[in-house]
């Protein structure tokens, strides 16, 4: 018999949901009027008129009769699972001139394997520096850059932001003198010459430590700190990059250090200390879409008469509206910051008046507590973002323990933490880690830091050491592949196919998927899958040898029964699977009879084709989920089939989504499928999870569908010591001598009230404002 892959395919299978099939000669009879028929194994056969399925221009193989030439897909080498543990980031020395360890520099990844750090204070010596430092990530060489033009300043707490690939956008920052700067520079990576472009408008408050963003060729300014009392500012601004005009300024949250991003047309802000100086822990987003206020085109038709006035007569114009008192060139103690720069560093008292409130929907959610959700209150923080999602890292710091570390991951659109790593699964304890950088795509993250071991020759005075950390190990897509907001995805129940825009030539194709030929559809392949009731037992891939069905094993006989055919075409099958098109060139008979069998189950096999049609696993036209969607156990049969054949992209997609969606009903299967697949992350996430949901998950169709070699190696996930707690020391929540005890909650009663935290959502703790 045919063993499949991936576990499932028959209704009572771990995958659920029954597969339509039918019997060879069923299939043949009901395809008698086409010229092509289906083939068990993944390989195109030509059918002759009458009837039988012939190879067209090669004869024959002789382990196949006339009546049946089906070839069996055959698949990839199972590859070895790799070792216990799975990933873990890798730390690198440096060389050549290493930074010190300085505090709030700007340390920014600029493409081409280059990180870029620019100014800082240095901790040691107690100077503030303006030098450009380069680390090649091929290499990992430090070297001081020579840099030209118009040079700045010295300054920290600025912030650097990459532009159009070759550009760094540094603005403001303060001095040695406490000066707080509001210039903006240019340095071009290529020539290391910096500008200072002359900008217009009402330039906002110099300012430190604070964010700034790119969107749309505006670069956004957001709160910081400035002010001899280091005032906390909640304001947003932006600065046109096509025009240099800033904007006014609008009130929208005090924060500084704080992190900020722009994702669905919304800026987001998150972290860093509040106008009380406490560590907040609070997600806050401004809503730009609909704000003509957020637009800086230029309306056409309108004459702006003030500026022409202004312009012919000579007369003084209105001052623009700003949210603080107007900008000195100098500070308090007479030094200039920086030639040709406006400084402000005015009294408190003149700061303190008020900006309209930012255009648009302002939001905010705190987060209080929840098993996934990190404490922003201790621990060094530091915050990427990618694919839609927050990250959070909490690095080993002298204030918390090792068990307290963590890598955690916040999903923007369902507003749910997931904890992706232990702290001892990737950091090591004894480095501190000073900054964190990532790269515009979103998949790869640097921590630039350095070991606190007094013995390491010095190195803990410098920025010697590096961790890179591949994002897509954890399932991360990258910002170019992310996924979009559940609501816009989801495919309306009354619009056909056909009636949804263009979205390219992958996606008008695919509305020709699975159409039989006669309506000229143009399919001129035909793919068969697991029939239903096909027994699957055991569900282990190879355990079971392909003689069952045939005595050849690359050809199907002629009364195994497979599903209903699924109609493709040969050229994209050839473009977009290399897998078969290494066969089907490698001018094997069998690939030239129009007909295939792959021995996997036909939900997942349909799945499979139709993303090789859309480059995604959003779900085919008939997908089991309630909103269209590809159901999660078809999802985990994808993962493994990513392997088997190597597709990088499908597997990242597969793991993207099983890791967001991992529930109590799927856990079983996604663990059994990721370690097929070789995805240990993924496997242990989904092995931690199943422990500590074990009384719910050993009741589910998917534990007890489950083959005995998969529960034996389930059972021995665990730890050695590990042991069932149950019964009355559950009860009295006693774990053995000498150990916490810690009563069980009781039960809400009708009259009672009470505030529990959900055992099964991480989002229960959060307050929406």
């Amino acid at each position: 018999m045919v063993q499949p892959s991936t576990p499932g395919g028959f209704h009572a299978s771990i995958f659920g949901g029954p597969s339509a099939s039918i019997s060879n000669a069923e299939s043949g009879n009901s395809a008698s009027h086409d010229p092509t028929t289906l083939s068990a194994a993944g390989t195109v056969v030509a059918m002759s008129t009458d009837g039988t399925n012939t190879p067209t221009g090669v004869p024959t193989p002789g382990s196949a009769t006339s009546s049946n030439n089906t070839y069996i897909l055959p698949s990839s080498p199972a590859k070895n699972r790799i070792a216990a543990g799975g990933y873990r980031p890798k730390v690198t020395r440096t060389r050549g001139q290493r930074p010190a360890c300085l505090v709030n520099a700007s340390v920014t990844y600029c493409g081409n394997n280059q990180i870029f750090a620019f100014g800082g204070f240095d901790r040691y010596t107690d100077e503030v520096y303006n030098h450009v430092l380069k680390l090649d990530l091929t290499s990992h060489q430090w070297s001081l850059v020579d840099n030209y033009g118009d040079i700045p300043g010295v300054r920290m707490g600025h912030t650097a932001t990459l532009y159009q690939g070759d550009k760094l956008l540094v603005f403001g920052g303060e001095n040695e003198h406490r000066t707080y700067l509001a210039d903006l520079i240019m340095f071009d990576l290529k020539t290391a010459h910096w500008t200072q472009p002359a900008v217009t408008g009402p330039i906002p408050q110099g300012r430190a430590r604070h964010a700034a963003i790119l969107h749309e060729d505006k670069l956004f300014i957001i709160g910081g700190i400035t002010g001899q009392n280091n005032y906390v500012l909640d304001d947003i601004c932006f600065l046109d990059l096509k025009t240099f005009t800033w904007s006014k300024s609008w009130r929208f949250v005090g924060r500084f250090d704080h992190s900020a991003y722009v994702w669905a047309d919304r800026i987001w802000v998150f972290g860093g200390l509040s106008e009380d100086m406490d560590k907040v822990s609070d997600l806050w987003w401004l809503d730009l879409k609909g704000s003509p206020e957020f637009d800086s085109r230029p309306h056409v038709g309108v004459f702006d008469r003030s500026s022409s006035n202004n312009r012919t007569l000579g007369h003084a114009s209105r001052p623009p509206y700003t949210s603080m008192a107007p900008a000195s060139s100098t500070s308090t103690s007479g030094y200039a910051a920086n030639s040709r720069t406006a400084q402000v560093n005015p009294p408190s008292f003149q700061i303190k008046s008020y900006a309209p409130v930012a255009p648009g929907s302002i939001s905010s959610v705190k987060f209080i507590s929840g098993p996934a959700v990190p404490s922003q209150g201790s621990g060094i923080h530091y915050h990427a973002y990618s694919s839609g999602c927050l990250l959070d890292f909490v690095t080993p710091a002298a204030t918390i323990t090792p068990r307290e570390c963590s890598l955690s991951s916040l999903d923007l659109n369902t507003m749910r933490w997931q904890k992706l790593a232990e702290g001892h699964e990737i950091f090591r304890p004894d480095y501190r880690w000073q900054y964190c950088t990532i790269n515009d795509d979103g998949t790869k993250a640097w921590l630039l830091g350095c070991p606190t071991d007094p013995g390491t020759n010095g190195y803990e005075e410098y920025l010697s050491d590096i961790m890179e950390v591949d994002l897509r190990k954890y399932g991360f897509l990258g910002n170019n592949m992310a996924p979009e907001p559940r609501a816009a995805a989801r495919p309306s129940a009354t619009v056909r196919p056909s009636d949804q825009p263009s979205k390219g030539l992958g996606g008008d194709l695919a509305k020709l998927f699975d159409q039989p030929p006669e309506s000229g559809s143009g399919t001129d392949f035909v793919v068969t899958a697991l029939a239903a009731d096909v027994d699957e037992d055991g569900l282990d891939s190879g355990s079971k040898e392909h003689d069952d069905m045939s005595q050849d094993p690359n050809w199907l006989a002629p009364d195994a029964p497979t599903s209903r055919p699924i109609h493709v075409h040969k050229l994209i099958l050839l473009a977009r699977w290399p897998h078969f098109a290494r066969l089907y060139n490698a001018q094997m008979a069998e690939f030239h009879t129009k007909k295939m069998h792959i021995p996997e189950p036909y939900s997942v096999v349909k799945a499979f084709l139709y993303y090789l049609y859309t480059d995604s696993i959003q779900g085919t036209p008939d997908a089991r989920e309630s909103d269209g969607r590809t159901a999660l156990t078809d999802v985990a049969g994808l993962l493994v089939m990513s392997n088997i054949y190597n597709i990088p992209h499908l597997r990242l997609l597969c793991v993207n989504r099983l890791a967001r969606e991992l529930d109590v009903e799927h856990a079983c299967v996604i663990w059994l499928c990721a370690g097929l697949a070789s995805e240990e992350w993924l496997r242990k996430r989904a092995c931690t999870f199943c422990f500590t949901h074990w009384g719910r998950i050993v009741r589910t169709q998917g534990f007890l569908n489950l083959p005995r070699s998969a529960l034996v190696e389930l059972s021995q996930e665990i730890d050695m010591e590990g042991r069932i707690v149950g019964g009355e020391e559950l009860e009295w929540g006693g774990m053995g001598p000498g150990e916490m005890q810690a009563p069980r909650k009781e039960s809400v009663s009708s009259n009672q009230t009470q505030t529990m935290e959900s055992e099964a959502e991480d989002d229960e703790g959060m307050e929406m404002n």
